[in-house]
């Protein structure tokens, strides 16, 4: 047996920010926006949600879509990089209000590449046979610390989550291979400071396409495949110019590219599961798929994985 996926979820705001809603608090426009980004809207959380709530509700639906009960669950790890605060995490939140017993819990901060630590994390837990099933969400709520007077960072972020149940699958199927790096002297082009995010877009923009093609082509050598095996492509959903540097990389059709960009925005951790979830719930992902997943985020840091979806 191998670790991949049992069951997937996700939580989004109802409350829907679109560009010309922008266009009426700062200088910007909704082509200006689409034609450098690819984002068209992005959800927000209102004051009373915080990212515990939003994992929360994803848990519970990643779970039951397992066909698991809570009781079923060894651990939970939470990427997120906008907890409710400091301490306790939301991990220990999580464990508490899903009823899950005493067991391990823990926040990982690896920005928008968070998701992909947290399941490769999982990963060792589960092919060591420490942990059966483990848990894990990526949430974040980056509309709490987006300075809505920058334009070049607030018409790009929203809040989300999603989850999986990470556990062993049948011979072939699950993580065949992953990649996994950071580089912290580029720290300082992507940040919080205080309260606000602040970027430089240039050098992040640089960083992102080199990185995420390395790292998206690394995976599928280790994993003994070629290029033409890949079925889809998920990136992370930062810049729609970054993610077709990444496809152009791999060398694949568009259409294998998953995309939800447009609609959520960059929601930092949360961003790749989110559009795993979509792209199963409408029937686009099918059993035996291979699916490369590729994220960087702030730190500098960088993951990628390959993953033959199914049981």
């Amino acid at each position: 047996m191998s670790a991949g996926i049992l069951g997937i979820g996700k939580f989004v705001p109802e409350k829907v920010l679109t560009n010309f809603d922008l266009e009426k608090i700062m200088d910007t426009s909704d082509e200006w926006i689409r034609t450098r980004t690819g984002i068209e809207e992005r959800r927000i959380a209102d004051k009373d949600t915080d990212t515990s709530d939003m994992a929360f509700i994803a848990a519970k639906k990643a779970i039951a879509n397992s066909g698991l009960n809570v009781a079923d669950i060894d651990m939970i790890i939470v990427a997120t990089v906008t907890p409710d605060q400091p301490f306790p995490s939301v991990a220990c939140m999580l464990q508490d209000r899903l009823g899950a017993g005493k067991i391990p819990a823990m926040d990982i901060s690896a920005a928008c590449s968070g998701f992909i630590y947290g399941v490769v994390t999982a990963k060792q837990f589960i092919d060591t046979a420490v942990y059966k099933n483990i848990l894990v969400v990526g949430v974040e709520k980056l509309s709490k610390i987006t300075n809505w007077e920058d334009r070049t960072t607030a018409v790009l972020f929203g809040d989300g989550a999603a989850a999986a149940v990470v556990g062993p699958v049948s011979e072939g199927k699950g993580i065949l291979s992953f990649d996994l790096g950071s580089d912290g002297s580029g720290g300082m082009s992507l940040y919080q400071d205080g309260d606000i995010i602040k970027m430089n877009g240039r050098e992040v923009f640089k960083f992102a396409v080199r990185q995420m093609g390395e790292s998206a082509v690394d995976v599928v050598e280790k994993a003994g495949l070629k290029k033409e095996d890949i079925n889809y492509l998920i990136p992370h959903q930062a810049n729609i110019r970054i993610m077709e540097a990444s496809r152009e990389r791999l060398d694949i059709p568009e259409d294998k590219m998953i995309k939800t960009i447009q609609k959520y925005g960059n929601t930092s951790s949360s961003s790749i599961p989110l559009a795993l979830t979509d792209a199963l719930e409408s029937g686009q992902i099918k059993d035996g798929d291979l699916i490369v997943m590729v994220g960087f985020g702030g730190g500098l840091t960088w993951g990628a994985l390959t993953l033959r979806w199914g049981r």
